[in-house]
């Protein structure tokens, strides 16, 4: 949720959603955990408040009077979700008992990328895109946390944007892109 994002330092605006950012997304989501694990002390309860909120649980354990997630009664979302986590746990613990042998050579082979550090701003990620010898579709899917066709960056902050080194191509800049607009 966007107010708990803020909480752990995402930036969320027009142009820029890092929770959609792998890296920022995932250290904030164990930040996250690891700081409801200190107050609930019990990674169930953490799962639940992690998709309802701390807020959200806290109120519900004062209502029942139960700090023992297996026995309140929460919403069915947050229920569906504690219980999805838990069997994709007991299924990674022991995936063959399961019936999912997967293969070495079934894997996906991981994509090479590399990180550009841009501290200004960019006025179309078309042209940024082009020049990194890459298209646009390609920049957005490694990049979903750019929102905008634009980077405005009036306080120079670092990003990191990540580029595709396997897919690197030599595209033909039409004349009339080959100016930043």
């Amino acid at each position: 949720m966007e107010t708990t994002a803020k909480e752990y330092n995402l930036e969320i605006n027009d142009e820029v959603d890092e929770r959609y950012n792998l890296e920022k997304s995932t250290q904030a989501a164990c930040n996250f955990f690891n700081s409801s694990f200190k107050k609930f002390k019990n990674w169930t309860l953490v799962a639940a408040s992690y998709n309802m909120g701390i807020g959200g649980l806290n109120n519900q354990i004062s209502r029942q009077y139960c700090n023992n997630y297996w026995d309140l009664l929460l919403n069915t979302e947050t229920a569906r979700y504690v219980n999805r986590i838990v069997a994709i746990k007991t299924i990674m613990n022991d995936p063959d008992k399961f019936g999912f042998h997967i293969k070495h050579s079934e894997l996906y082979t991981p994509i090479n990328t590399y990180e550009i550090a841009v501290d200004s701003t960019i006025n179309d990620f078309g042209i940024f895109a082009f020049k990194q010898n890459i298209n646009y579709k390609m920049l957005k899917i490694f990049n979903p946390w750019l929102r905008d066709n634009k980077l405005t960056n009036k306080n120079r902050k670092e990003y990191k944007i990540l580029i595709p080194k396997d897919l690197n191509r030599n595209f033909n800049i039409p004349d009339s892109l080959k100016t930043e607009k």
